[in-house]
């Protein structure tokens, strides 16, 4: 991971600037130097600016609003979101631009979510939760379209809006919008001549120079290094008026900008970056390196070469064991889940051992044995947790449970999120070296579905891991540590 490594060494120097710098609050509605410079200068008709998180995107994406509203009568810019809770969340944009709309005269309105000027210029906060939203926006013009995480828009919306992108006060419609990377989204293939398709990363002599595209016969984009390459394709209506400037391709451009690129972030949270380094490797690597191109695969969330396997555990722990329940028995003609039960203890010092892993193919009345046989042979202040699905079976099956493990503790929790981000934690524990594994006859088969994780057709060790980590209350540190940052320096493997 040498680029996310590339880039705490900048933002380590950087926060060595800040502190020596003065400690007086300033006050400046400026971009900041580097690449929200360059966002902000920009003169294509279309900019994409990000790629990772910290990079001052959004800050960005706001100021462009201000070049106008104070200035033109009339100007009108959107802001959208996919879904309105993300832009009034703490912190989110609508917070952001309360802190700086009023400077310059603005006045909000809170329930519309809309800034108002004087000279009748608007500016409007909306989201596109369904498909279907964009329809609200027709007959509309809007001369400045501004999209905050373009990532989570359908390639229809982004461009149905396009044709909503016109104007009759003067200003020349433009787009701009920001984004972390996602090699599953249109994004990633839409910028692809600004990304090294080896690596993942950006290109940086690349960077915010600007491409011509159009649609081409069959509906597809056609790019050119210069709207010449491109303008025969480009279909000009017969009728088209002679004294009418007509058409021109659309220019696009791609910034990449990161934490190290945003030091009022880092002056004001220098933590964030201990945020980003206790995410699990493919976020790690999406958002504080920038990588367009990995994907969760095998090997990426568990090695066993992260863990020590030690003979005996420390006999003073904190101690759970987390259920995750199947009930199909195998035949030849089935490949069903396994009901797995791993087993964790954690010391003083915030050490995970995994002490055991019982994993069996069984019915619904050899799962009951099973978990209470395992309880009798596990010590009384082993907490027993499992997971609870949802639907009235699913509470019934909880009741019976609970009832059966009379004389222990017995913690039934719902299941929430998706797998892999539920894996994460104990993921970056055994990256970071803070789990221990004891040596038994189950280490083969749970070092096996860990390491196949997400590709393998099974995963409930996986899942059973995720459960028995959140059980013991375990909570990550947020301390930068020497470990984390050595571990942050050896190079990986890029996924394609």
């Amino acid at each position: 991971m040498q680029r996310a490594a590339d880039d705490f060494d900048a933002i380590s120097r950087r926060l060595g600037e800040l502190k020596s710098e003065s400690s007086r609050p300033r006050q400046s509605l400026a971009p900041q130097i580097g690449p929200q410079t360059l966002f902000a200068e920009s003169g294509a008709d279309i900019v994409i600016y990000g790629g990772a998180a910290g990079g001052g995107k959004s800050y960005g994406l706001l100021l462009e609003a201000l070049r106008h509203t104070p200035y033109v009568r009339g100007f009108y810019a959107v802001f959208f979101r996919r879904q309105m809770t993300e832009i009034t969340n703490p912190g989110g944009l609508w917070d952001e631009s309360l802190n700086i709309f009023s400077m310059v005269g603005g006045t909000p309105i809170m329930g519309l979510h809309e800034w108002r000027w004087p000279n009748l210029s608007k500016v409007r906060f909306a989201h596109l939760q369904m498909e279907s939203d964009v329809l609200s926006w027709h007959g509309a013009q809007v001369p400045f379209l501004a999209f905050d995480e373009l990532t989570q828009f359908t390639f229809h919306q982004f461009w149905y809006l396009i044709s909503r992108n016109r104007s009759t006060c003067g200003v020349r419609p433009y787009i701009r919008a920001t984004c972390n990377p996602d090699a599953e989204s249109w994004v990633a293939n839409f910028i692809s001549w600004w990304i090294d398709q080896d690596t993942g990363f950006a290109i940086n002599d690349r960077a915010g120079v600007m491409r011509y595209v159009v649609r081409g016969p069959d509906d597809n984009l056609l790019w050119g290094d210069t709207a010449d390459e491109v303008r025969p394709y480009l279909t000009i209506p017969k009728d088209w008026p002679d004294d009418i400037e007509k058409p021109e391709p659309k220019s696009v451009t791609f910034i990449p900008a990161k934490l190290s690129d945003n030091p009022a972030l880092l002056a004001k949270d220098p933590n964030y970056l201990a945020s980003l380094l206790a995410q699990p490797l493919v976020d790690r690597e999406r958002l504080l390196g920038g990588n367009w191109k990995i994907r969760p695969a095998a090997g990426l969330y568990f090695r066993r070469g992260w863990c020590e396997v030690i003979d005996v555990a420390p006999a003073r722990l904190k101690q759970v064991r987390y259920w995750d329940l199947a009930s199909t028995e195998k035949t030849e003609k089935n490949d069903p889940d396994w009901t797995v039960g791993v087993k964790l203890g954690r010391d003083d010092d915030g050490m995970i051992y995994v002490l055991d892993v019982v994993r069996e193919r069984c019915g619904p009345f050899e799962v009951e044995r099973l978990v209470k046989n395992t309880a009798s042979t596990d010590k009384r202040n082993t907490v027993i947790g499992f997971g609870l699905d949802p639907g009235q079976a699913g509470k019934s099956q909880a009741a019976y449970l609970v009832r059966s493990l009379t004389g222990y503790t017995v913690r039934p929790a719902s299941e929430t999120g998706d797998k892999i981000t539920r894996f994460g934690p104990f993921s970056s524990q055994c990256k970071a070296g803070n789990v221990k594994i004891v040596s038994g006859s189950w280490n083969d088969a749970f070092f096996r579905t860990l390491e196949g994780f997400p590709e393998l057709a099974h995963d409930d060790d996986v899942d059973s891991c995720a459960g028995a980590l959140e059980l013991l209350g375990f909570q990550p540190s947020w301390v930068i540590t020497d470990e984390m940052l050595n571990r942050a320096r050896i190079p990986v493997r890029r996924y394609g």
